[in-house]
């Protein structure tokens, strides 16, 4: 239903876009190409955000905006076709949600502004050596970066998992956003006298296959903001809950899927703070090549009620401790 529920997301995402192209009859202020990685709730609500903010702040000053969205099928090579599509015709800012997109424009451009989203860390994204807050050039836009070792304390202290206990990493060899996430994750729980391993799978394919191995060898797992994983929670889900293994999501999405909980930013605040950056730029208001990466600085703590029942997880000192339902469709 999670599957369903993001596609039809995404098609109404397409389908606001193709009625901006309609109603401007080429005839807008700016136009704005957005690639999205791939459609899913996550992404499909900061590019939302995106389109809600910079509209509206446009509004503002009489001017009107002409968005060409697609997606890339989470497919990084056609994220490479679908930026060099927007350089050929021009278009006056680029927003790239997730990580592969944002390295295509990068590759494709170093004049059109660029504006990332839903990037957990600039520097490792676009390997930028003591990155230090300010990508410089055309480049800059906003982070989905969680508070990682809060992250890894709320695990703890959920599960209440000591030493000589096994957390496995799971996430896609091939992002190194969420490398980066488990790598400090790891660190953390291993200052605690808890054993970590990673669980690197390559693609969709063998998902199954690494996530089973991860189930049956650890006491928890935790999987970070990963596109891949957040493409297929069913699959862990539905490996991880027979055997009874809880698993800890870097984000919300992911945990409505497969996560019993999560210490979430929201994918619409940060897609609304990239369209406030990208309102300042057009309106030539704002040096891009000077712009501090944005984050979301209210995470929420949050819960799946299903999971935690099946779990065994006490949702009332859950509610007493902060945290709030993710609401699911089933």
């Amino acid at each position: 239903m999670k599957k369903i529920l993001s596609l039809i997301l995404s098609f109404s995402l397409i389908v606001g876009a193709c009625f901006a192209l309609a109603s401007c009859s080429g005839n807008a202020d700016f136009t704005v190409g957005i690639c999205q990685l791939t459609p899913h709730v996550a992404l499909d609500s900061a590019t939302q955000g995106f389109m809600d903010a910079l509209e509206a702040e446009l509004a503002k000053e009489g001017k009107t905006v002409e968005f060409k969205y697609q997606d890339a099928g989470n497919d990084i090579n056609t994220c490479s076709t679908i930026i060099g599509s927007f350089v050929s015709s021009s278009v006056d800012l680029i927003l790239a949600n997730a990580t592969p997109a944002l390295q295509a424009a990068k590759s494709a451009t170093n004049k059109i502004p660029i504006l990332g989203t839903s990037i957990t860390e600039y520097g490792v994204a676009l390997e930028i050596d003591d990155f230090s807050g300010v990508v410089g050039g055309n480049i800059s836009g906003t982070s989905d970066l969680a508070p990682l070792t809060e992250q890894a304390q709320m695990m703890v202290d959920i599960l209440s998992l000591k030493s000589g206990d096994k957390v496995g990493l799971l996430y896609c060899s091939s992002e190194p956003n969420s490398k980066y996430q488990v790598e400090v994750v790891s660190d953390y729980l291993e200052n605690l006298g808890i054993a970590c391993e990673d669980y690197q799978f390559a693609d969709s394919n063998d998902l199954s296959t690494v996530a089973n191995k991860a189930a049956n060898e650890c006491d928890a797992i935790y999987v970070p903001t990963d596109n891949t994983v957040a493409d297929n929670t069913s699959i862990i889900y539905n490996i991880c809950s027979p055997k009874k293994v809880p698993v800890f999501a870097g984000e919300e999405g992911i945990c409505s899927g497969c996560g019993f909980a999560t210490l979430s930013i929201s994918y619409y605040n940060i897609g609304k703070k990239t369209g406030e950056m990208a309102a300042k730029i057009l309106l030539g208001k704002a040096d891009i090549s000077t712009m501090e990466i944005e984050y979301d600085q209210n995470p929420v703590k949050k819960f799946n009620a299903k999971i935690c029942n099946e779990l065994g997880i006490d949702i009332e000192a859950l509610i007493e401790a902060g945290y709030t339902a993710i609401v699911t469709e089933e």
